[in-house]
């Protein structure tokens, strides 16, 4: 997120300030020559930023039409859905902007947004070859709000010399969460400032994504069916008993800053032997010489399981003109020759099936260690529920996580405080 990408991700951060140029422009974006101008907000930064711009270069001179300008909004990624939301209240909005998918249900309520379900279901590649957590990611309502930017899965990446140093056999796709923790604890040396693996300590969305797969895999939901509480009163409480173990060994470090960047950190200088992550923190890790490995999520179950956290680009009506052509820039980037292009840069995944059968990627992902896993993990990914009422719940599992990483609270009883207020913003009329 991945997702992630906080995560959640490194590779989102500042955008070039600037402004839409508009000389010669009228207010529909249609200039006196009959090209349209379309202002793009993307958020990216360093190889990001500059795999995007380059795209958007090459967009330019194969569609004298339409002009794409990258320059404007002055915004990081994390922060996009507050920018969006205060520029929807000026009036004063881009065409497109990155939006992480578990904002978009809030975005997608404003009436400025641009319905893509004709656009993508009867585009190229075709609909159904897309993933099916990237088609539950732009969909609200039944309704396509929005086009897929990026994806991820989530792995585990472990640190291959930190097991053998310690005896301990190289995890395989299958294995139980209580095997996990009992390696995590295994791996542990206080001596060395070694830590068995890594759990991110801020309560934001990078620290909540990670226990929906345990919940999901135990049989609970996000949300209940009847759409008025939480759906993981139970399942909460055993998958925080399995990070209150954890923490009751001391074989987990507790990442207190935002993005996850010190947690990354202790795990690229070899003192954390497993992490939680995506395919975006690889580059990383193969530029740091770990010698390194991935395996699919732990399970209660003995099924599969993980979580994707695919992100968009989400079109704004500024006009006829400017919409149309902000459609035809968004399909042109999902198209698997783009998208083959961008996912190598920006340590994504193929958005579709047509994608990964690209010989780029099929030659990149033969040739990165691990990436395959990321890749096969899709066939088993939820997304979260593109709900208006997410980010409060997810607030609220965010403290409760927390407070047993810390040894504050019991899972039980952080469960039921997560439920009173999560059940709460459930109530509220959307």
């Amino acid at each position: 997120m991945t997702r992630v990408i906080a995560r959640r991700r490194v590779l989102l951060g500042a955008a070039a300030a600037g402004a839409l140029a508009g000389c010669g422009t009228s207010q529909d974006g249609v200039g006196a020559d009959g090209r349209v101008t379309v202002e793009l907000w993307h958020g990216q930064n360093d190889t990001a930023r500059k795999a995007v711009e380059a795209l958007v270069a090459e967009f330019n001179r194969t569609h004298p039409h339409i002009r794409v300008d990258s320059s404007g909004g002055g915004v990081v990624a994390d922060a996009m859905l507050q920018k969006v939301t205060a520029a929807l209240a000026a009036g004063s909005y881009p065409d497109i902007a990155y939006v992480f998918g578990s904002d978009l249900a809030s975005v997608a309520r404003s009436p400025r947004v641009v319905d893509l379900t004709s656009a993508l279901h009867g585009g190229t590649p075709p609909w159904k070859s897309f993933w099916t957590p990237v088609r539950d990611a732009v969909t609200v309502n039944g309704k396509v709000r929005a086009a897929p930017a990026v994806l991820d899965s989530l792995a585990v990446v472990y640190n291959k010399t930190l097991f053998r140093r310690a005896g301990v056999p190289f995890p395989k796709a299958g294995w139980s969460w209580e095997e996990f923790t009992d390696t995590a604890r295994r791996l542990t040396d206080a001596g060395r400032g070694v830590f068995g693996t890594g759990w991110p300590g801020t309560g934001d969305e990078d620290t909540v994504w990670r226990l929906w797969p345990m919940i999901w895999d135990l049989g609970g939901e996000v949300i209940a069916a009847d759409g008025k509480r939480i759906g993981f009163a139970a399942q909460g409480t055993r998958a925080l008993e399995t990070l209150a173990r954890l923490a009751h060994d001391k074989s987990v470090y507790v990442d207190p800053k935002p993005g996850s960047e010190q947690m990354y950190q202790v795990f690229l200088s070899g003192r954390m032997a497993m992490v939680a992550t995506g395919p975006w923190q690889l580059p990383d890790v193969v530029t740091a010489k770990v010698d390194y490995g991935v395996v699919p999520l732990p399970t209660y179950s003995g099924r599969p399981m993980t979580i994707s956290g695919p992100d968009t680009w989400t079109v704004f009506d500024n006009g006829s003109a400017r919409s149309r052509a902000a459609v035809e820039f968004v399909r042109w980037m999902i198209r698997p020759a783009q998208d083959a292009r961008w996912d190598l840069s920006a340590g994504s995944l193929p958005l579709s099936s047509a994608t990964a059968r690209r010989p780029e990627w099929r030659k990149h992902s033969a040739t990165t260690t691990g990436l395959g896993v990321f890749t096969d993990t899709l066939a088993s990914a939820r997304v979260r529920p593109v709900h208006a009422a997410y980010p409060q719940i997810s607030q609220a599992l965010g403290q409760a996580i927390v407070s047993v990483l810390l040894g504050k609270d019991s899972p039980a009883h952080a469960v039921r405080r997560c439920a009173a207020t999560a059940d709460a913003a459930l109530l509220i009329p959307r």
